[in-house]
């Protein structure tokens, strides 16, 4: 494309002028780059199979399809695939790039053998860590000549509840501007804050209204999050206030109740085949408004599992044709995100976003082509990887200005309690109204862990103020038994303040120190020293290096972690198991359906204890 704009990042100025070639291409007047011959080929639109087809393609994009040897046009090179079968390129209608801790270059290198090409990111996680520049970070990988497309949706959580504060906030104005001025920007990421919706006494009533008024001032998808929600009457308010989608669901039933009140509904892999069984026995015909979304999977579980080709995998399994399953990752996202014009087919105009499948009905992938090229052979990615020198805003982000000793995690006993305190208690994934409440035992004025009765000590360090605020209390059924013990992440969904869980102040100190000088990741310490650590140097979320540098940093802190001995109860969630507590990263949340949650000391919660379904406030400790 010689003279014609890089369309690397769409605006609608340079897209008129590519549009204007790509119709002279299709019409044999303007020479195309290359055409592909096909053996295969799937046409999403009508799910039929068409035989021996050619793909036209000038720069990034298709300008023409059909019968080999129909179009008229003269092309520089000529490639044939047809012993292959080809499907659009896979999208994720719902993914935080940033849970798999790789930058967006390298998880873009990990996925796109996988078929993935496109992701709508749900981008409240590095919203509450840079909200200023959470667009300029989205876009870096793909100006600089990633072959991924990233359309971001800015997050409707950041802050996630009033209760919280830290590295970003949005409203109306500023959802309002990305969206004016970004046409990668489909919509406003997933409404997670219900109370705060319905509620107009909440503290975060008026600013979600705000963003929900400025999506539909610029015709974005409002993306909703209906977690725990069950009841007809909380469905149909969901709706009715404008949510166009949930992705929380868990059973056929709660899918079909949802689908019957108009909600696009994304599939997540956990419980995809009960889900998928259950529908397909109850008769479901129209799957044009479902969709597999992956939400959120480590680099390491992708290199186990595969990317968005497992979960089409796992629809297969299930029972739906592959015709079906593919379109639940191509058209189906992209007409709910309102992108057909870029992705979801292979037909004129879009992104030359090709998979290429050598046994169909295995979905067994042997080529994938992103842009117009082809990016990667087997399991193997071919293309550059961009090298990104990322920013100091980007990789400094963990601001905490001082050294935190043991006394920051000390709970002092109440005036009078000499012997023993009454203590709140809460527990990973605790979503009863009610917090728990025991005795614990005070010792030199202290209020002490109950390690016999599976009780340790949580805490939220604040990384944004430079000052370490700390939150403070007691959980029950996790963190480590082993003495002087302590583990902390500065990944914790969805505010990202550092969390640590200890069996002594001073591990818990030492703990939250290293990961300060490392800039974020994992930290596991015991007797005074540090077993293992995992870097998420970007953004204290993502780390800028391969997938299995990643992995082999991971296994190491399994490896250390298997040495300790972690406590343990069931729980609500059935993601919660025993072991290392990898997913406390997720017990931090504080969207629906939580209502008790530590958060790090804010005004309206100095402690940090609240419910954020009501803004009740309680001691830790009396």
């Amino acid at each position: 494309m010689v003279g014609l704009p890089d369309d690397l990042i769409i605006n609608a100025r340079d897209e008129v002028a590519i549009r204007r070639h790509l119709a002279l291409v299709a019409l044999g007047k303007a020479a195309a780059d290359r055409v592909v011959r096909i053996g295969r080929l799937l046409d999403v639109y009508g799910r039929n199979w068409h035989e021996d087809q050619e793909i036209v393609i000038s720069g990034r994009r298709i300008a023409w399809v059909g019968p080999s040897g129909a179009w008229r046009g003269e092309a520089a090179e000529r490639i044939d695939r047809s012993s292959l079968a080809a499907v659009p390129g896979f999208g994720e209608v719902h993914k935080h790039i940033e849970s798999s801790h790789l930058t967006p270059e390298w998880e873009a290198a990990l996925v796109l053998p996988h078929g993935c090409t496109w992701t709508c990111e749900a981008s409240h996680e590095f919203s509450n860590v840079d909200g200023p520049r959470n667009l300029e970070f989205w876009m870096t990988a793909r100006k600089a000549g990633s072959p991924a497309k990233i359309f971001p949706l800015p997050g409707s959580a950041v802050p996630p509840t009033a209760y919280e504060w830290g590295g970003g906030h949005y409203g109306f104005d500023e959802q309002n501007g990305f969206l004016r001025d970004h046409m990668t920007v489909p919509g406003l990421d997933e409404v997670m804050d219900w109370p705060a919706v319905w509620n107009p006494r909440n503290p975060s009533h008026d600013r979600l209204w705000g963003m929900i008024e400025a999506t539909f001032a610029q015709r974005g998808v409002v993306e909703g999050h209906a977690a725990g929600m069950r009841a007809i009457d909380d469905i149909s308010a969901f709706a009715a206030a404008g949510m166009a989608s949930d992705h929380e669901a868990w059973t056929a039933d709660e899918v079909a109740d949802k689908l019957r009140r108009g909600l696009f509904m994304e599939l997540r892999p956990h419980s995809l085949k009960e889900m998928l069984e259950g529908l397909i026995a109850a008769g479901q015909q129209d799957w044009s408004n479902f969709a597999l979304c992956t939400d959120d999977r480590s680099a390491s579980d992708t290199l186990k599992l595969g990317a968005t080709d497992h979960n089409v995998r796992l629809a297969m399994e299930a029972g739906l044709p592959l015709e079906v399953a593919v379109q639940m990752v191509t058209i189906n996202p992209a007409r709910h995100m309102r992108l057909t014009p870029w992705v979801g087919a292979i037909a004129p105009g879009r992104y030359a976003d090709l998979v290429l499948l050598d046994e169909v009905e295995k979905l067994s992938i042997a080529e994938v082509w992103a842009d117009g090229g082809q990016v990667s052979e087997g399991q193997s990615y071919i293309a550059p990887v961009p090298e990104i020198a990322w920013p100091h805003w980007a990789t400094h982000t963990v601001n905490i200005q001082r050294q935190l000793r043991a006394e920051d995690f000390a709970i002092p006993a109440p005036a009078g309690a000499q012997d023993t305190a009454n203590a709140a208690l809460l527990r990973p994934f605790h979503w009863h109204d009610e917090f728990i409440t025991t005795t614990l035992p005070v010792k030199n004025g202290l209020v002490q862990r109950d390690a016999d009765r599976n009780i340790t000590k949580f805490a939220i360090v604040d990384r944004f103020s430079g000052e370490g605020k700390t939150a403070k209390m007691f959980w029950l059924g996790t963190g480590p038994r082993t003495p002087d013990t302590a583990l902390a992440c500065s990944m914790g969904h969805d505010k990202h303040n550092i969390w640590v869980v200890g069996s002594s102040d001073e591990a818990m100190a030492l703990a939250v120190n290293t990961l300060t000088d490392m800039q974020g990741g994992w930290a596991l310490v015991s007797g005074g020293a540090v077993l293992a650590r995992v870097h998420y140097e970007v953004g204290g979320l993502m780390t800028c290096r391969p997938a299995a540098e990643l992995d082999a940093e991971m296994a190491a802190l399994y490896a250390a972690g298997a040495n300790i001995e972690w406590m343990y109860e069931p729980t609500f969630s059935p993601r919660w198991w025993p072991g290392f507590p990898e997913r406390l990263a997720f017990a931090t949340l504080t969207c629906a359906p939580w209502r008790w949650v530590l958060v790090a000391p804010s005004p309206l919660a100095p402690e940090g204890f609240v419910n954020v379904a009501t803004g009740e406030t309680h001691k830790v400790v009396w």
